[in-house]
């Protein structure tokens, strides 16, 4: 919500830096046993965000003649299209648990061969279950061209972050009580527990358009750039049927989402929800939430969804034209009142300020126009000065624990933070936090901010830790390119030890025919799909070895003695790759 073969290339990459050491070492999500106890009575709860959960009861819904929805069994929907000799399957879950039950759902609604999977986006809960959604059977698999492209960039770029932020946007690491739903679903069906099985696309599409006949069922795949940059929403003009994507679902939309994501051009999401508009459709399907029945009462709201999106655009744009900055402009702009009313715009995942900050920052980037914020005091160096200014330390944690007294939460959150600036470790500023983040938390009707507030604050308290995924899937991995582990591999060279190191290394890989260089030349590592002209060291080696050491399902130091064959000496290969290695 936490890019087809995201969750895989995340921990691929994960495990490449396990050649560095002798033995391996396995990560997994850990929810550690906490140094001090959870409160025992779980996080109070907004009563409407507790209502939303009625919107995700589980249950496949036939929403007409052939075009059935499954609904509440994970963070996003599947939706079965019935055809004449077969049926055609839209999203397939976030895991192989999440979709086991989907497919046997689907499967006692017809028992004809699914022809096609199609995948509406990149992201990892409409795409995670493919294999299983596909049986026995060897359908399609659809998407738009960028749809892998999309995936890949962001798991090798910012993977770690992006999935710690996941995590906490979706609690999908809280305990019983904790989660009451996720904004959009009931929860992501997706842990350490759970198994990826993604059936990567072999036909993508490019163009505004794509016609497809296949089982007897004419589609048409669109592609509407909105929550995505490759967004596909598909339109049954047989059936008169719209499914949306994730370009409509029951809450204001994620124009930014808080588990890290890059700017959703949102002038494209309107023109996009224009084009869905002007379809006529009598049936919309999204793959967030429950359809919408009957061609006015979809028109109205797609027309106040569009309408909401493009005032909270228009007025940020018009506020920064005079002069403001994104905070100002998020603390003054707010949905009409008959936007504001609808059922379909309440902040249950997205919210406006969080929409206003990433509009501004889309537009203008992270400097709001104050000189003072050009280069700031360093956090720690003003946490001193605060503390100085309150009387010393002591002073300042008096002042925290009387606005935590008070009911003054957000205060007492940033006191806290300065205080753990000063000293991570003092107990007393960790327990104001933490209790802070819980106290905010239980007030939030966005699912997305109640989640992320309470994960932190089990975090806090250090009853949470949130690592990495285990990768297990062999077939998943052999399927992985070698370029992501490589281009994996450049944003994790360390650049204290690559300060005085000019180095270049050659990799071979004769069963796949593929070759690339490494040129780590002080700090900066260039990768190449080609192999280098006098390498320092050479790594021979089958492609899937390489896959399954990087994946921490083959002994790194087994493999690097037997399975590969190394020039330049194999302690200079160790030296080579330890420059890529977090201590």
């Amino acid at each position: 919500m936490m890019p087809m073969r995201k969750e895989i290339i995340l921990r691929i990459q994960s495990r490449l830096l396990l050649l560095l050491v002798a033995v391996a070492v396995s990560t997994s999500i850990c929810a550690c046993q906490p140094d001090t106890p959870p409160p025992a009575a779980p996080p109070k709860v907004h009563a409407d965000l507790k209502a939303h959960s009625d919107e995700f009861k589980q249950e496949v819904i036939t929403v007409c003649d052939g075009v059935h929805v499954a609904v509440g069994y994970g963070l996003a929907n599947a939706t079965l299209l019935e055809g004449e000799d077969g049926v055609v399957i839209v999203d397939a879950m976030e895991s192989a648990e999440a979709a086991i039950p989907v497919k046997a759902a689907f499967d006692r609604i017809s028992d004809k061969p699914v022809r096609a999977i199609i995948y509406t986006h990149f992201h990892s809960d409409h795409t995670g279950g493919g294999r299983i959604m596909a049986g026995g059977d060897q359908p399609a698999v659809y998407s738009h061209v960028d749809t892998p492209v999309h995936m890949s960039r962001i798991a090798n770029i910012t993977r770690e972050t992006t999935y710690r932020r996941a995590m906490r946007q979706f609690g999908t690491l809280l305990p019983p009580g904790g989660l009451i739903n996720a904004g959009i679903g009931p929860h992501l069906a997706f842990d350490e527990t759970k198994t990826l099985a993604i059936l990567p696309p072999d036909q993508t599409y490019s163009g505004e358009r794509f016609e497809l006949d296949i089982a007897g069922l004419k589609l048409v795949l669109i592609h509407a750039p909105g929550e995505t940059p490759d967004q596909t929403v598909i339109w049954i003009p047989d059936k008169k049927v719209l499914l949306s994507a994730d370009n409509y679902y029951k809450s204001f939309p994620n124009l930014y989402a808080i588990r890290g994501t890059a700017y959703r051009d949102v002038r494209k999401w309107v023109h996009s929800l224009d084009v869905m508009r002007a379809l006529g459709a009598e049936y919309m399907v999204p793959h967030h939430s429950r359809p919408v029945v009957g061609a006015a009462e979809i028109h109205e709201t797609l027309t106040n969804y569009r309408d909401a999106i493009q005032f909270v655009h228009d007025q940020t744009i018009r506020l920064m034209n005079q002069g403001l900055t994104a905070q100002q402009i998020a603390e003054r702009v707010k949905l009409p009142d008959h936007l504001a009313r609808q059922p379909y715009l309440q902040p249950y995942y997205g919210t406006v300020e969080w929409s206003v900050r990433a509009i501004f920052d889309g537009y203008l980037g992270w400097f709001g126009g104050n000189a003072t914020d050009l280069f700031p005091l360093p956090r720690r160096e003003r946490a001193v000065r605060f503390a100085a200014l309150a009387g010393g330390a002591d002073k300042l944690l008096e002042q925290a624990k009387a606005a935590m007294a008070a009911g003054d939460h957000q205060w007492a959150l940033e006191l806290a933070d300065q205080l753990l600036l000063l000293d991570a470790d003092r107990p007393a500023a960790r327990e104001i936090r933490a209790n802070a983040l819980t106290a905010l938390g239980e007030t939030q009707i966005a699912a997305t901010a109640r989640n992320y507030y309470l994960t932190q604050a089990l975090e806090t308290q250090g009853a949470l830790s949130i690592g990495n995924l285990k990768a297990t899937d062999i077939d998943m991995i052999h399927s992985i390119p070698l370029s992501a582990i490589f281009e994996g591999m450049a944003v994790r060279l360390d650049p204290a030890k690559s300060a005085d190191v000019d180095a270049l290394a050659g990799f071979r890989f004769p069963d796949t025919g593929e070759s690339y260089s490494i040129h780590v030349r002080r700090g900066v590592a260039e990768v190449q799909p080609v192999f280098p002209e006098n390498p320092d060291i050479v790594v021979t080696v089958d492609a899937d070895i390489w896959r399954e050491v990087a994946a921490g399902v083959r002994n790194p130091a087994v493999a690097l003695v037997k399975d590969m064959d190394k020039e330049g000496g194999t302690l200079n290969v160790v030296r080579f790759l330890n420059l890529f290695k977090e201590d």
